[in-house]
Formats: C-alpha cells, structure tokens, sequence
C-alpha cells in the first residue's frame, strides 16, 4: 500500500481537481494520499477549506485515507512558525514546509525555521541539508522528504546522508501536480534506492515511518 503526503491539485499548480487526483491514487493502489496545496496568508484559508471537503467526500465512498495539508512557499523564512500555526488552526492535518531546493530561490533560512516550528510537521526537498538543520528536525520529530519531483530530487543523495547522520525519519514523496506523477507499484522504492538509502531503510521508512506519520497527523 502507498502512502504519500505531497501532492498538488489545481487549486494551487497542479492539473488535477483534488477529488479527481484523489479518485487516481485510489487506482493506483494508495493506502493514503495528502493534498497539499501551495499557500500563504493569501490563500490559506480557501484551499484548506476546499481540500477538506473533498478529501471528506472521498473517505466517505472510497477506502483510502485523504488528508488535507499545506506546503508553505517560498514564504518570508521568519514568518513559518506564526503561518503553520495558522494554518493548523484553520483544519490542515499536515503542515509542509518547502525546503531551500537548488531548483528555486527559496529564502535561505527557511531549513532552519521550519525544523524549528513546532507546528511543521515535514520539510520537503531541503536542498543542501545541513547537519544542524537535520539534528533539529530529529529532536522535534520533523520528517524530512525524499522526493521524485524533477529538479527537488537532485538533492536526494544530501538529504539521505545528512540525515541518516543526524538520526531523521524520511518520507518518500512523489510531489504530484498530476495524477501521471504518483506513485506507481515500486517507485518509491527506486527513489530511495536512487538516493543512496539501503534496501532495509527503504522498509523501514515504508513499513514504519509512513504508517506512523499518518497516525501522528489523525
């Protein structure tokens, strides 16, 4: 069964409406599926208000676990922990933080802020990740993801080791924005594998790490 807890629909850059993007996962074989929108102050509350409803129509009708999030981007670094709280408060169950990706100008700082909020409760293609940055994200329970989305995933290979050093959990995630980008039967452990994490890794972020995200987020 797949998990993935990043994921784009049309109400931020993706192609797909979230209930139809939904309706693909379920096909493709997904025990859980989070759409996490892009957002900010502007947007916050009409795409977590729209993700919910139909992340609740499909858990209604269908057997697959659909979790409405956020992924904060390319927002002031200094303004995560206040902007996760909101949008925590407004009913996101999962609260992402795009990481510094050598794929944009993100804010540098912005690693740092987001292992720091107690609010965050993942950090997405963190670029370079820095040993500090991952030993933070370790004692606060922040996860840190290794993505299969074209240009975030050159950094994997950082990512895997920095935080294997600093005793991170990882999250394998497809960062969707279209139903042709999720995850297929043994992708995500070829992700893992292309990163540089070992086959028993790899399980145990499948097998453990996922199963127990989700339960933290519920």
């Amino acid at each position: 069964m797949i998990y993935d807890f990043h994921t784009h629909t049309f109400l931020s850059d993706g192609k797909n409406s979230p209930i139809e993007l939904i309706r693909f996962a379920v096909v493709c074989g997904y025990r859980c599926i989070a759409l996490t929108d892009h957002g900010s102050y502007s947007n916050l509350d009409f795409i977590i208000s729209r993700l919910k409803e139909d992340c609740e129509l499909a858990e209604k009708y269908w057997d697959i676990n659909a979790v409405p999030g956020v992924e904060l981007t390319n927002v002031p670094s200094k303004s995560i922990d206040d902007m996760a709280r909101a949008a925590r408060g407004l009913g996101a169950k999962i609260v992402a933080v795009h990481g510094e990706s050598i794929a944009e100008n993100v804010e540098p700082g912005t690693n740092m802020e987001a292992v720091k909020s107690k609010y965050v409760d993942f950090l997405a293609h963190p670029g370079i990740l820095k040993l500090e940055e991952a030993k933070l994200a370790a004692s606060n329970g922040i996860f840190i993801e290794i993505s299969s989305r074209a240009g975030h995933s050159l950094t994997n290979g950082v990512a895997a080791s920095i935080g294997r050093e600093a005793g991170v959990r990882f999250l394998i995630n497809s960062d969707a924005h279209s139903h042709s980008d999720l995850f297929k039967s043994g992708m995500q452990e070829r992700i893992g594998l292309g990163s540089g994490l070992g086959k028993d890794e790899i399980n145990e972020i499948l097998d453990k790490n996922c199963p127990e995200f989700l339960k933290k987020i519920e």
